[in-house]
């Protein structure tokens, strides 16, 4: 239980050939672009694996539902989560994580500033055995980060908070990253198998990131293509309500305590199919105790 545990090394080897992928996507007012996405996943082809694609759905008022849910019906390897009320982002990948069965996880979102294409470039370094954890780093050397030209001053206080905010991570957490707050996110299952996830917005990324930091996981970045969009276009992060958020979870996820990694074989053996409102919620990687379960059921 102590900080900064090792976790056990001798799950750093090699994945064995087409190795399951867990990609969670959470939804919420996509509807312009998630049939996009959902299309790009669907039609990936990466020998060493197979995606198994965890949509979560936040009850959005756009007509995402609906859209989600014809993917769901038509295509064995989607998962869907429905929530009948939106709570967040972090919300919605806690319970995407709790669903999911694959030996890595990727989280995607439902929209287009990401590539899927460039899923081999941040997979090998896990599938090799060389890393547990990856982050897709959006800052290249001579390449502003988000670029979005008509709305230049937003993006501009943007950019300088993320690298404000980069520097207290890296401090508080005693690492250099560029990029610690990127969504594309990557990690073998068992990083996270016992490790209880609370937080509900966008501070989720900074809970993840410093308790897997702590458990001894230290990720290595990888650049790859951003192509940033706009406030108009479907960004969700609110400029001034967030980022007290933020700071708050900074500290207090330095600090909290972590308990010690689950040995792979005994978080297998105690997955196990519950019942709740007549649908099924697996109990993965997210102890089912550490998610809002009232408003959300996996078909």
């Amino acid at each position: 239980m102590a900080d900064e545990a090792v976790h056990n090394r001798f799950l750093r080897k090699p994945m064995t050939p087409r190795t399951r992928v867990s990609v969670i996507v959470p939804v919420y007012n996509e509807a312009g672009t998630v049939s996009a996405v959902l299309d790009e996943l669907l039609a990936f082809e990466y020998a060493p694996v197979e995606l198994e694609i965890v949509i979560v759905e936040s009850n959005s008022k756009d007509g995402s539902r609906a859209i989600v849910q014809r993917y769901g019906a038509e295509h064995p390897a989607v998962r869907l989560v429905l929530q009948d009320v939106a709570m967040g982002k972090g919300n919605a990948v806690r319970a995407g994580l709790a669903a999911a069965t694959g030996d890595i996880v990727i989280i995607q979102d439902g929209d287009l500033e990401y590539r899927i294409s460039e899923y081999p470039l941040l997979l090998d370094p896990i599938l090799s055995g060389a890393h547990d954890f990856v982050l897709g780093c959006r800052h290249v050397p001579g390449r502003r980060m988000r670029v979005v030209e008509d709305q230049r001053l937003k993006v501009a206080l943007l950019n300088v908070a993320h690298w404000g905010f980069t520097a207290l991570f890296d401090v508080t957490y005693g690492v250099r990253l560029r990029d610690p707050f990127t969504m594309f996110k990557v990690f073998r299952a068992e990083c996270t198998e016992g490790l209880p996830l609370v937080s509900d917005r966008f501070d989720f990324d900074w809970e993840l990131l410093g308790k897997l930091i702590r458990r001894g996981y230290k990720p290595v970045e990888i650049p790859i293509t951003y192509q940033a969009r706009s406030f108009q276009q479907g960004k969700k992060v609110r400029l001034f309500a967030d980022p007290p958020t933020w700071l708050l979870a900074c500290g207090r996820f330095r600090l909290c305590r972590i308990p010690a990694p689950v040995p792979r074989r005994a978080a297998r053996a105690a997955r196990a199919a519950v019942a709740v409102d007549d649908e099924v919620v697996v109990d993965s990687i997210v102890p089912l105790e550490a998610i809002d379960l009232r408003h959300t059921h996996v078909r």
